[in-house]
């Protein structure tokens, strides 16, 4: 099973730059914050989705971090924090044992972004995700266990807000990582990354520093499909 997911987006600048820079879209908080915070969230947003290398992707989790102590109250620092430890394990060539120790990260942020208040369907899909990640450390050991646990944690979401076009995305990897003997494979789960599309195509995030990543790994799948289907005639 491939367990890497390459993310690719323009360059941006630090989250400490970015605080100097021209106001910008400001995040979802119950206090105020300080000058610039939003400003320097919304860079460092940029550059954890411009990046698969592991090392900025750590960089950038700390920087959340530090995001998160600026803005306690603020429950997306703590989001993309659990979004930059997931990433981190998709692209180690570590062994499982130390993956499983940056998904245990993710989800200690993605617990504390829930008490937060965050957005829940958001949360569970990326819950899912970090189930998707467990499963493809050790597929044949964790297959029975894992898959179930994405497939209720997507429901959850998709009953919350089924316009959330991430729902389908890992709905789709799920199935088009699964061997077609047990019903998964590409041709199975286009129609999943089809409606993932679509979703896509309407989907307006709820402001403008909100969760609105996966579009572009939607198009590499069906992109492939398209290709590997053309190989085949």
């Amino acid at each position: 099973m491939k367990t890497t997911l390459i993310l690719l987006a323009l360059a941006c600048t630090s989250f400490s730059a970015a605080a100097q820079q021209p106001a910008s879209p400001k995040a979802t908080t119950t206090q105020p914050v300080p000058a610039g915070y939003s400003e320097g969230l919304a860079a460092t947003i940029t550059e954890l989705m411009s990046t698969g290398d592991v090392a900025q992707l750590k960089e950038t989790a700390g920087k959340l971090e530090r995001a998160a102590a600026i803005a306690p109250t603020d429950w997306l620092p703590r989001y993309y924090q659990a979004y930059a430890h997931l990433i981190v394990c998709f692209q180690s060539k570590e062994e499982g044992d130390v993956k499983d120790k940056y998904l245990d990260q993710a989800e200690a942020a993605l617990a504390q972004a829930r008490k937060l208040g965050g957005d829940e369907s958001e949360l569970l899909v990326l819950q899912g995700y970090i189930y998707q990640a467990r499963l493809g450390i050790s597929p044949m050991a964790r297959s029975a266990k894992y898959s179930m646990m994405v497939k209720e944690v997507l429901e959850q979401a998709k009953k919350l807000n089924p316009a959330n076009p991430r729902i389908y995305l890992v709905q789709g990897n799920n199935v088009y990582f699964t061997p077609k003997m047990f019903g998964g494979g590409p041709e199975a789960a286009k129609p999943l990354f089809e409606e993932a599309k679509a979703r896509f195509a309407a989907f307006k995030p709820a402001t403008p520093l909100a969760p609105a990543w996966g579009e572009r790994q939607v198009q590499a799948r069906l992109a492939a499909y398209t290709a590997a289907t053309a190989d085949a005639k």
